[in-house]
């Protein structure tokens, strides 16, 4: 049996998707997270702590437990680990992307120069000090704009200004937020202030196999949005953008991914659609995060977890093709900063025609911290249905029937 190598943070929502992959292939797995495990020491076979901020002692490690117990592939679930996963990869010579790929696609400022290098379509930017004095940079800055830390996720302090004032204040609150969050390095010292780019944004989802981008969905984004913050909340697929305009996306991001140097695995873009045309914003080296994988379906019923399994084992893929029938996905947002003390509407929400599953990540007693200081959802709404708009529709009418008591 092919033994896997699967890297879990443990704040990942992404845990139990890719187990009941692997589950569904037959896969034998080992579990890797930064903390130890209670059962690490009965269970050596199928545990490992790693350090995910140090990919090649990590690599090392891996190494070591290679030699009695031989990896087949690695994989890494989010932004922290796609550049672990391909220092593992290179380490022992399996499928996955180069090391600097990976790195390039994390890092914020790294990945704007590869992009701006190669003549890829992104917004104009600077990268600020933030030893600088707020005031001074704000008065050379044009607006409106959009500030963010160069390795934080989920539009965890991304911030648009509008204004000098504005600028200054998100500067500071970005500052706070980086201290917070405990970084290190370059992404504790500065800060990327690009121009804002009005239009659709769109997400895309993709897998690289020997350098080729295959599109497996393409969301789009039917909120507006347009700041201060950049809280995600809708996802649909197909499509509604023009079949012209899709193509360009797609040859767009493939032209993103190669000027990053990425070549295997999933990739999650985010882009905006102006009257310029498409303008990339990030390339992530990892699939889309949340529960919304649960949105996507292929061939005949095959997850997006199991399609990423078994391109890094490789094994055949059938079929990359998503299921035809539109589906989406609510990312239900935190309305403010509280403890969460109840619920109410759930299964009226699931009524809905359309709806498929409504589920609520956040548990009773939680503390929580909306954007651009938080990172995490009350829950994820999901839709099945004959049109886009459908699902669109549906998906607002569950949300509308939810209600959130936060003290």
């Amino acid at each position: 049996m092919d033994r896997l190598l699967l890297l879990l943070p443990t704040r990942t929502y992404r845990t139990e998707a890719f187990l009941d992959a692997a589950r569904t292939l037959r896969v034998e797995i080992v579990c890797a997270s930064e903390r130890p495990n209670v059962l690490e020491e009965r269970a050596p076979d199928t545990l490992l702590t790693l350090d995910f901020a140090d990919p090649d002692g990590a690599a090392a490690l891996v190494t070591e437990f290679h030699r009695t117990r031989p990896i087949r592939a690695v994989v890494g679930v989010d932004d922290l680990t796609a550049t672990v996963a391909a220092a593992i990869a290179a380490r022992l010579g399996l499928r996955g992307n180069p090391v600097s790929a990976a790195s390039a696609a994390r890092n914020k400022r790294e990945m704007r120069e590869r992009l701006a290098g190669a003549g890829v379509p992104i917004p104009r930017f600077a990268v600020v000090g933030l030893d600088e004095v707020p005031a001074v940079v704000a008065r050379r800055t044009a607006y409106p704009c959009v500030l963010k830390p160069l390795a934080l996720s989920a539009s965890r302090g991304v911030i648009r200004a509008d204004s000098v004032r504005e600028f200054i204040a998100a500067f500071r609150r970005i500052a706070a937020i980086l201290k917070e969050a405990g970084s290190s390095g370059e992404a504790a010292r500065f800060l990327l202030v690009e121009v804002f780019v009005p239009g659709a944004e769109v997400a895309l989802e993709g897998l690289l196999v020997g350098g080729f981008l295959h599109t497996l969905a393409l969301f789009d984004k039917p909120d507006p949005l347009d700041g201060p913050f950049f809280e995600e909340t809708i996802y649909v697929t197909p499509s509604r953008l023009a079949g012209d305009v899709q193509a360009r996306i797609a040859a767009v991001t493939a032209n993103a991914c190669r000027a990053l140097g990425l070549a295997e695995g999933p990739i999650h873009a985010e882009l905006r659609v102006s009257g310029d045309g498409p303008c990339v914003l990030e390339v992530a080296a990892r699939s889309i995060g949340g529960l919304c994988s649960r949105a996507l379906r292929f061939g005949t019923g095959m997850s997006l977890e199991e399609l990423i399994l078994r391109h890094a084992l490789d094994w055949e893929l059938d079929s990359l093709e998503r299921e035809r029938r539109p589906a989406g996905v609510m990312m239900i947002p935190i309305p403010r900063a509280g403890k969460l003390e109840a619920v109410h509407g759930k299964e009226a929400a699931e009524a809905v025609p359309g709806i498929e599953e409504v589920a609520l990540t956040a548990h009773l007693g939680q503390e929580l911290q909306p954007l651009p200081e938080g990172w995490q959802y009350l829950g994820f709404i999901f839709a099945r249905a004959d049109t886009p708009e459908a699902v669109e529709g549906a998906l607002r009418a569950a949300h509308a029937r939810l209600a959130f008591e936060i003290s």
